[in-house]
């Protein structure tokens, strides 16, 4: 997983669009009374209660100790763990859940193999995440300014945007059989793209200066200004998400 920095109040208050727009992904899941329900990458447990709501036995992840505190106070069973390493018994889940968080993997396959293994057998694992071409704009504008500034340092893309194709072999290979799995271009509002930059981003700034960030910030917007933002509809970032249902077998 990449080195993000995650503020629990920042993301419940400035990046609450990325759970808004998952209660699709929660009705696909299609949760039944009792069922046991791992929620990969859990946040602050905005989709996990709502889960829990729906008379599951829920169990959370992440790997933010501040957001598993949150998540905590909300009244979900929540962990500090990684997606690769997960410390549950062989098939210990009626289904896995997971929004916004496998783009943060580099080791996919791992990760898989993972679920795969803490899932019961017909077990369902749905899921909706950064897919190829996701925020391309966003990450060619950073990689610019990066480029420019060689005192930044490199530019390190720390996500993971596959391709269905790549990732429908992927499980294919760790025992699942696929139920659907699409690329959905989602085009999706944003407040003010230095915020977002500053929530999403900061594991790639982490190493610069206080001055250096706020050059980055700027030199970032204004790139994108032309590209992402329209006095009409604001910012649009260029969300692609990769939604799969997939069953064990």
């Amino acid at each position: 997983m990449n080195g993000n920095i995650w503020n629990a109040g920042d993301y419940s208050q400035k990046a609450s669009f990325v759970s808004n727009l998952a209660f699709s992904l929660v009705d696909i899941l299609a949760v039944k009374k009792d069922e046991k329900i791992l929620d990969l990458g859990c946040g602050e447990g905005t989709l996990a209660i709502k889960i829990q709501n729906q008379g599951a036995n829920v169990i959370g992840i992440d790997l933010s100790e501040e957001m598993v505190l949150k998540a905590k106070e909300k009244g979900i069973k929540t962990f500090v763990m990684s997606v690769t390493d997960l410390k549950f018994e062989d098939e210990s889940f009626d289904k896995v859940f997971s929004n916004a968080v496998l783009h943060w993997v580099k080791d996919l396959d791992k990760s898989a193999k993972e679920i795969a293994r803490v899932l019961k057998k017909n077990g369902k694992f749905v899921a909706e995440f950064g897919g190829y071409g996701n925020i391309k704009f966003l990450c060619e504008a950073m990689s610019e300014v990066f480029f420019k500034h060689k005192d930044f340092g490199e530019f390190n893309n720390p996500w993971n945007f596959i391709s269905d194709i790549e990732y429908k072999k992927i499980l294919e290979k760790n025992g699942f059989e696929i139920e659907s799995i699409e690329l959905i271009n989602r085009p999706t509002k944003i407040e003010d793209i230095k915020v977002w930059l500053d929530i999403f981003a900061n594991g790639i700034t982490k190493n610069l200066t206080t001055k250096q960030k706020e050059i980055f910030k700027e030199e970032v917007e204004k790139i994108l200004k032309n590209k992402i933002y329209s006095e009409e509809f604001g910012w649009l970032a260029d969300y692609v998400r990769l939604r799969v249902v997939a069953n064990k077998l």
